[in-house]
């Protein structure tokens, strides 16, 4: 992160980091307090390590990372997780081959320690504790809209539906009311999810099952759009290396250092901050010891987004 960046950063979180000087010691600044808790937020390293690097205890970088992720989830996310200008949205996501479409969704599990309480229901299908990320993203790969804090034994679907997202995209209330006509069928703005999400008007997600040559092609344009939301995650984690080591907090800590990362990842996003090749080798070799869990498809479907799903595969066949 480039100084003036960091500055920023720094001056926008200043109101909540702000500490007075006791008479036993000097408070910590806000600059300090942020440079401890980016550095262990961005590397596998130990708190003892990390407090080693500046000169103070392990418990005050565990302090400073909370007191840090707390005020971004406090003072930042409102303004740096939001939509946005849906129209470039939704010409970005057209000129990569999918119409009237407004973000990406997906959910990726982040390793955690065994909870104190109700461990069983953390522990996935791959055999580690995680607890799940769903995002939506733009076509930049930029986060619109975050869920965390459901652990791995409940369905990606079910997250979804008890989620502000999914209520407000089924009230009509996330995207403008524009709709276009594919073949003699109206469409809304949609997002694209995978085969966990059900089929909805304002969500497409790809055929299953044995597919005819349209059916693939729709498959295509639709995966070759959500590669975004995966790139999205991979990017995230490549910076943000704490999320690839199991998270050494409370239960109830997990989510805000979680939700803190997704805001410095859209602000180093957004700003054009350095982005290493060899960060994404090092986080390959920190993820493969948790290989991501597949998630059941569901079946479910509404009969007015099937329609949509058919035109749109019509469509897409005559525009080769």
């Amino acid at each position: 992160m480039r100084k003036g960046t960091f500055m920023e950063l720094c001056e926008l979180l200043s109101p909540t980091l702000r500490r007075m000087n006791t008479k036993m010691r000097a408070a910590l600044t806000v600059e300090k307090q942020v440079v401890i808790a980016l550095w262990k937020l961005a590397t596998p390293d130990s708190y003892r390590s990390v407090g080693n690097q500046f000169g103070v205890g392990k418990s005050t970088v565990g302090a400073a990372v909370m007191q840090v992720a707390h005020a971004i989830k406090d003072l930042l996310i409102s303004r740096v997780v939001t939509l946005g200008n849906v129209q470039v949205i939704v010409d970005g996501f057209a000129a990569m081959g999918f119409p009237n479409c407004g973000g990406a969704i997906d959910g990726t599990h982040i390793p955690i320690l065994a909870p104190e309480h109700q461990a069983a229901k953390y522990i996935n299908r791959k055999g580690y504790f995680s607890i799940v990320l769903q995002a939506l993203v733009d076509h930049k790969g930029r986060f619109t809209n975050i869920n965390v804090g459901w652990p791995e034994k409940v369905h990606d679907a079910r997250i979804f539906r008890n989620s502000g997202l999914f209520q407000k995209l089924q009230e009509g209330t996330l995207f403008p009311d524009q709709k276009i006509t594919v073949g003699d069928v109206e469409m809304p703005i949609c997002i694209l999810g995978d085969p966990a999400c059900p089929l909805m008007p304002w969500l497409m997600k790809p055929y299953t099952g044995s597919l005819d040559s349209s059916q693939e092609l729709f498959n295509y344009r639709l995966s070759k759009c959500r590669m975004v939301v995966e790139c999205a995650f991979g990017r995230l984690k490549a910076r943000w290396r704490s999320l690839l080591t199991h998270l050494d907090l409370s239960k109830t800590n997990i989510p805000t250092v979680i939700t803190a990362c997704c805001v410095l990842q859209n602000i180093c996003e957004s700003t054009g901050e350095t982005f290493m090749v060899g960060w994404e080798v090092e986080a390959n070799r920190l993820a493969a010891g948790y290989v991501q869990p597949d998630t059941r498809a569901v079946r479910r479907a509404q009969e007015g987004a099937v329609r949509i799903r058919e035109a749109l595969k019509t469509s897409f066949m005559t525009t080769v």
